[in-house]
């Protein structure tokens, strides 16, 4: 290998490592499992409905068809979704490490509910409570802005440790 070819390995490598270390936690509820045991490769093969009317039921993961990211435990509904997640995790964890789309977009991490689902541009993103997706709805496109701006001071940030609101997960199942 020619010392530029090094030179890049350990550049990617560096970055890749830089990356992992500058993420934030993922958020986690009393099931111990990111996305509260439900299998976030499934969402996308789900139909969804459209805004102002509820989201399709996710689908539970099984708690011994699972995998780690960012430091969370993943659960998944068959053996080809966890396969799936493994090899491109990124493109399936919820946006803002799970934590509610418009609580970042107006400033803080608080719980995403995974039964308060959207998805979009290819990118899965939750909120907390049936009240806040119709704030969220309102204006998708702006508070996806203001998410986004909001997003990379808070980050680093520690996860959220407050539970979602009048809500609890059976998931996962197994």
């Amino acid at each position: 290998m020619t010392r530029f070819a090094l030179t890049i390995a350990a550049a990617a490598t560096a970055l890749s490592f830089a990356s992992a270390a500058f993420a934030g936690d993922q958020y986690i509820d009393e099931t111990g499992f990111a996305v509260s045991g439900y299998d976030v490769v499934a969402y996308f093969s789900l139909p969804q409905n459209p805004v102002g009317q509820k989201q399709t039921a996710p689908v539970e993961g099984n708690k011994s068809i699972t995998a780690e990211h960012n430091g969370a435990k993943f659960a998944f509904s068959t053996e080809a979704n966890r396969a799936t997640f493994v090899a491109n995790p990124d493109k399936y964890v919820p946006q803002y490490d799970g934590h509610c789309a418009y609580g970042v977009a107006k400033g803080g991490k608080v719980p995403g509910n995974p039964t308060l689902w959207r998805i979009l541009d290819d990118k899965l993103y939750l909120n907390i409570t049936k009240n806040v997706v119709g704030f969220w709805e309102e204006d998708i496109p702006g508070n996806l802005n203001l998410s986004t701006t909001n997003w990379p001071s808070l980050d680093p940030k520690p996860a959220s440790g407050a539970t979602i609101p009048q809500w609890s997960s059976a998931a996962p199942q197994g």
